[in-house]
């Protein structure tokens, strides 16, 4: 196969050639030059969420966790509390590394097959007024759920309490409107929707609370309240920044603004997700969710039933045909995850579905039915 394997993954994603063309010059990480693609990043990525009037950006070095946990020890006092709101393995992760900074964490447990309930939360932050903050996982990739981030977020403006959200997998493809959604710390990713390549985490910071976070950070590298102060004065970034990652997403950024932005990114991983569904449903498999909580950025399939089938033979045999898939996150059940995100569209899924027909064919599986 002379073209490069297809990533069917919540992220490292398939870039256009454009994206990697723009990886091949060496950059100053003093210079103006490069200094001005980080502002003009910035400036991007505030538009993509109108946020310019209400928020900052402060970029980050590193994946996405990174910026989640940072913005856990730039926006939570040392005597706050965060309370996470879990229907997944991404939820779980931010309950763990809010523990490890240091910070008092009660978390809401949900079915994983199912959205985090607002009412619930609601009546949780009225019983423990000590709460003071709340993370959420707009898309819980886990199993692939769409969060409801606009009532969780109406709930915590109502008690006065901040929002945190990890819209990693969501940022640049679902709506995101700082104008009528409140949230006091939005995390997104340079290697997700966007289609840019990994390495750069980014938060968005509701400019009513960021004087707030100045000394809160236990953590020098980590301080985002430093990296925005120290930015804005000096416009450069405090320590060696991924230079060749910033101008990757500036070139992904220009072809997301071409494309038509938010609403035309949405529409073609929608079309990615249908063509998906419907051929994996020729071929047996059944997914996960269901479709009024899915998110057209990755989908849970349940494992065939076939005593052939394992999981190990399923994906060298796909990634033999030039498709990388990505295992279950589950732990109750066997599954295996497929993204719909990506510099892909309809074609690709359909070649992607092909090869799974064509693995379950090698393994001697005539159908993909689950138990």
């Amino acid at each position: 196969m002379d073209r490069d394997k297809i990533l069917l993954t919540p992220g490292p994603l398939t870039t256009t050639l454009r994206t990697k063309l723009a990886m091949l010059r060496d950059w100053g990480s003093w210079d103006a030059d490069f200094n001005a693609v980080t502002a003009s990043v910035r400036n991007s990525l505030l538009g993509v969420i109108h946020g310019h009037a209400s928020h900052v950006v402060v970029p980050l070095q590193g994946s996405g966790t990174f910026s989640v946990e940072a913005s856990v020890a730039t926006l939570v006092p040392r005597d706050g509390h965060v309370l996470v709101l879990d229907n997944g393995a991404y939820c779980k992760r931010a309950a763990k590394l809010t523990t490890m900074m240091g910070r008092r964490v009660s978390v809401l447990a949900c079915d994983e097959a199912a959205q985090v309930d607002p009412q619930t939360l609601a009546q949780q932050l009225k019983a423990d007024p000590s709460i003071t903050h709340v993370i959420l996982i707009h898309c819980e990739t886990g199993a692939g759920v769409l969060n409801p981030l606009q009532a969780v977020a109406d709930v915590c403006a109502a008690q006065g309490k901040g929002l945190i959200v990890d819209a990693m997998s969501s940022f640049g493809a679902l709506e995101i409107d700082a104008r009528k959604t409140r949230f006091d710390a939005l995390i997104a990713a340079s290697g997700k929707c966007l289609e840019g390549v990994p390495g750069m985490g980014f938060v968005f910071i509701r400019k009513a609370v960021l004087d707030a976070c100045a000394g809160r950070s236990q953590s020098l590298a980590m301080d985002l309240y430093d990296q925005y102060v120290y930015m804005e004065k000096t416009t450069q970034w405090r320590f060696t920044p991924p230079t060749h990652v910033v101008v990757a997403l500036h070139e992904a950024i220009a072809q997301f603004e071409a494309e038509g932005g938010q609403s035309a990114r949405l529409a073609r991983y929608t079309a990615n997700y249908q063509t998906l569904i419907a051929g994996m449903a020729r071929l047996g498999f059944k997914p996960f969710l269901d479709p009024a909580i899915q998110a057209p950025i990755i989908v849970t399939f349940h494992a065939p039933a076939h005593p052939n089938y394992d999981f190990k033979t399923f994906y060298a045999a796909a990634r033999a045909r030039g498709f990388i898939l990505y295992p279950g996150k589950l732990t109750q059940i066997e599954t295996f995850r497929v993204g719909c995100i990506g510099a892909i569209g309809p074609d690709e899924m359909e070649q992607a579905v092909h090869a799974m027909g064509l693995a379950l064919q090698d393994m001697g599986i005539a159908s993909a039915t689950p138990a």
